[in-house]
């Protein structure tokens, strides 16, 4: 019982009788950022390992994609609209499920044939957590009676877990910086889906670590041989001399979801 009463005369102590780690308000603080970046450091490492996920197959993409299925159902809306922009859209939307698919039928892959390994060498699908090429691998693992991990983050526009996602797999994260550890940490294998900033970010990062030997060598694979060598012309950084031929073999252009799994089995059986 307390032995504090108001009925007595004598107020409760306030919020600074609290235990610091029971404080919102003071762990919020700009002072505590360094405690802060530690607990969302340690908060997933933690439930991954007690989850026995050890190694993972880290997904990036578009966030805009959409299954085939509903881009389909655009399309055939906007026809009957006979609105000509909501028509270009609705086409553009049925190419890029293409992505959408593959990239589901690739978690599949992945998430079916590591069910015959021990459980200390299985691989995990990991994906980001949002929509788009994240739902679509968060999708295939489920398809496939697996678990996959989900690194949500908090944005202005507020992004939500995919209706895939592992829920006690599933974390959200503040720092970009510390998230994009945890997609690195546990990567035996990274392939990114065409995509915008976002991916762009991902994957540059992890070329950077790959190049500079901040991260062991693993297998980052370009999906959309078409769509990544209109974005990032690599053979003009080549000739111009700001990357090297080496640097240019930390990654692979792959085209098809049984191509990207084959390139990362050969990787670990050479």
């Amino acid at each position: 019982m307390s032995n504090y009463s108001e009925s007595d005369g004598v107020a409760p102590p306030g919020d600074t009788f609290r235990l610091a780690f029971d404080d919102p308000d003071f762990l919020q603080q700009a002072e505590n950022r360094g405690i802060r970046l530690q607990l969302e450091m340690l908060k997933p490492d933690l439930a991954q390992a007690q989850a026995g996920v050890h190694h993972t197959v880290v997904v990036f993409g578009s966030a805009r994609f959409i299954s085939m299925q509903e881009a389909q159902a655009q399309l055939a809306s906007a026809i009957a609209s006979t609105d000509p922009q909501l028509t270009a859209q609705a086409k553009l939307a049925v190419e890029n499920a293409s992505y959408y698919e593959a990239a589901r039928q690739f978690a599949y892959l992945v998430a079916s044939d590591s069910a015959t390994v021990p459980p200390e060498e299985r691989l995990t699908i990991c994906t980001g957590g949002g929509p788009g090429i994240m739902e679509a691998a968060n999708r295939g693992a489920v398809q496939a009676n697996a678990v996959s991990v989900a690194l949500n983050i908090e944005l202005p526009r507020e992004q939500v877990p995919n209706p895939y996602v592992t829920k006690h797999l599933c974390f959200q994260f503040h720092y970009f910086a510390i998230r994009k550890m945890h997609f690195v940490m546990r990567a035996r294998a990274l392939i990114a889906f065409p995509g915008g900033f976002g991916t762009l970010d991902e994957l540059f990062e992890i070329l950077t670590l790959v190049q500079t030997r901040k991260t062991k060598k693993v297998p980052v694979l370009l999906y959309g041989t078409q769509y990544w060598k209109r974005v990032v012309n690599f053979d003009v950084m080549q000739a111009e001399g700001t990357i090297t031929e080496e640097d240019a073999a930390c990654f692979e252009f792959v085209d098809s979801p049984e191509a990207a799994w084959a390139a990362i089995k050969t990787f670990y059986q050479s």
